[in-house]
């Protein structure tokens, strides 16, 4: 772009710009004539997708700010009312909004406010920074036509977000997204969007305390609960809420990593905060070492996922989401649960074995709950990147509550027994092999390097990894009998499967590998193992420099 045409269009959203931080800062970089810079914030406009928005605060169109926030609830509300949603009267349609603890966040559900009122809707905001889980249930509970929640989950300190939900609780897919980002290219002025200052409500904790009361269901009555835990809220706002469930259905109250035990935006403690993330659970391992729990559990900031460590030999290790995964599935299915099991395609296929030998309905869906919530009849669904859904008819997302919850009872059960949940793993790994899963995950700054290597893999596809032949490789770009499009690889392999996507709400190159390896006794299991990790070590190298990554 022109100079003098970046200057004037950075002036004219400074005009508009209804927050004096981020106008503060145009300014600044207008004055200083920073042309690259300037050019990185008004090349486009950050896209509203199946994520809704996620991105690096600050002031521009290609930045999370209030005017993007502003822009995106009067899209998302024209939307609505193009839907039929009845507006301007005592029985207009609600959208009720949730918000995290991250900068900005408060003010993006104020402004979600006002818009949704000035539209004719009518607006209730959480009582405060609460867990993504807690809005996706109150969508439902209070027969909302749309819910809003403001968080950027496990993403940087600098980063936030805005996730829309509809009125079956569940994220928003195609059509919807790009319905609704046709809206928000239709507002061309912040000064045709009506924002009062008052009409909307602010909800009491009548709503948390219908959650609270839902995650009785999520338990068997009669189940023991004398497991004890470490707990991470990683500076996110899961703590009170966490608690408050455990203390409600009688587990020991849990020991917490104080560092990281209240809501700090800045994550101080933390490289990226995310369980997953190397150094994330330094802190939490070790309290661990200090107390000696069973289990150790971390939420991430918007609580809407959850990690979970065990002791193993004579430290602490973190359990893959896939490891959770198969758990919490076993655990169900030994309580005797019905209907259907589902996962995303990146996840283990052990949740497949599972509910096969069970005789319980199984789908496999694209990535993201927004996919694995929709499967008619759902019982269960994980996700490996931590993500579980325990309670559908309660929350029909991810939820790091209900999630903990259901852990613990299997911890406390397998205690009772004299026995961990190590001991379940192994045996899951006799009764249907060793599925063992890594991830090689590849962050950029330039999203070209992304684009390049999916690319490479496209033009010159791999014929095997690891020694392993490729039997059948599939471009998702073209979707399947049972899969939508997608921006993804899918290989299968002798005894080994590999999925290779760009990642939906971050930077990054994600590959999923597993390999399945039978096990003939639990005293195989070692050597079993050892086999697994060097089949993946090698998948992971050839795969890297097949892609040139």
């Amino acid at each position: 772009m022109e100079h003098d045409a970046l200057i004037a269009q950075a002036q004219a959203w400074l005009a508009e710009d209804p927050d004096p931080d981020t106008r503060d800062e145009l300014a600044r970089l207008i004055d200083s004539g920073d042309h690259a810079e300037l050019a990185a914030r008004f090349a486009g406009t950050l896209q509203f997708g199946t994520a809704g928005l996620r991105g690096e605060l600050g002031a521009g169109p290609l930045r999370m700010n209030r005017s993007v926030v502003i822009r995106a609830a009067a899209g998302l509300a024209a939307y609505l009312k193009k839907q039929g949603t009845p507006h301007g009267n005592d029985t207009a349609g609600l959208v009720v909004i949730g918000y995290d603890a991250r900068h900005k966040s408060a003010a993006f559900a104020e402004d979600t406010a006002a818009v949704m009122t000035g539209a004719g809707l009518r607006a209730a905001v959480l009582p405060r920074p609460l867990p993504t889980p807690v809005l996706a249930f109150a969508i439902r509970h209070l027969g909302a036509v749309a819910g809003v929640e403001v968080t950027a989950s496990h993403n940087p300190p600098r980063d936030n977000g805005y996730k829309v939900y509809l009125g079956d609780g569940s994220q928003i897919v195609p059509p919807a997204d790009a319905e609704i980002a046709a809206e928000i290219e239709a507002i061309t002025s912040l000064t045709t969007v009506p924002r009062p200052t008052t009409g909307w409500e602010t909800l009491d904790d009548t709503v948390l305390d219908a959650y609270l009361a839902r995650t009785d269901a999520v338990l068997s009555p009669a189940s023991p609960r004398t497991a004890r835990t470490v707990y991470t809220a990683m500076h996110g706002v899961g703590k009170d809420v966490l608690l408050a469930a455990f203390a409600r259905a009688g587990f020991p109250t849990p020991d917490l990593v104080t560092e990281q035990a209240d809501p700090d935006p800045d994550f101080p403690t933390v490289a990226f905060p995310n369980p997953e993330e190397p150094g994330a659970m330094d802190l939490a391992f070790a309290k661990a070492r200090e107390t000696d729990p069973d289990l150790v559990i971390a939420n991430d900031p918007d609580a809407d996922r959850c990690a979970a460590a065990v002791k193993d030999g004579g430290d602490w290790r973190m359990l893959r989401g896939d490891e959770v995964g198969a758990l919490l599935a076993a655990h169900l299915v030994r309580r005797g649960a019905t209907g259907t099991f589902a996962e995303s395609i990146v996840s283990s296929s052990l949740l497949g074995r599972i509910a096969e030998k069970a005789g319980l309905p199984y789908e496999e869906t694209l990535t993201g709950f927004k996919w694995i919530a929709r499967v008619d009849g759902l019982r269960y669904g994980y996700e490996e990147a931590l993500g579980y859904c325990v309670d559908p008819d309660g929350v029909r997302d991810k939820d790091g509550i209900t999630a903990a919850l259901l852990l613990t009872e299997l911890a406390s059960e397998l205690k009772s027994d004299g026995r961990t949940l190590l001991d379940l793993l192994d045996d899951l790994a006799v009764e249907h092999g060793l599925h063992a899963t890594d991830q090689l995950s590849v962050r950029v700054k330039d999203l070209g390097l992304i684009a390049a290597a999916m690319r490479r893999l496209r033009e010159q596809p791999p014929t095997e990894l690891a020694g392993l032949r490729i039997t059948r490789a599939e471009d998702l770009n073209e979707g399947t009998a049972t899969l939508p499009p997608t921006d993804g690889l899918r290989y299968t392999l002798d005894g080994a499967r590999v999925v290779v996507r760009p990642s939906g709400t971050e930077p990054k190159l994600k590959c999923y590998l597993e390999v399945v390896v039978p096990v003939a006794t639990k005293q195989a299991l070692p050597e079993t193992r050892t086999k697994a990790t060097s089949l993946l070590t090698t998948l992971k190298r050839d795969l890297s420099a097949a892609a040139g990554i």
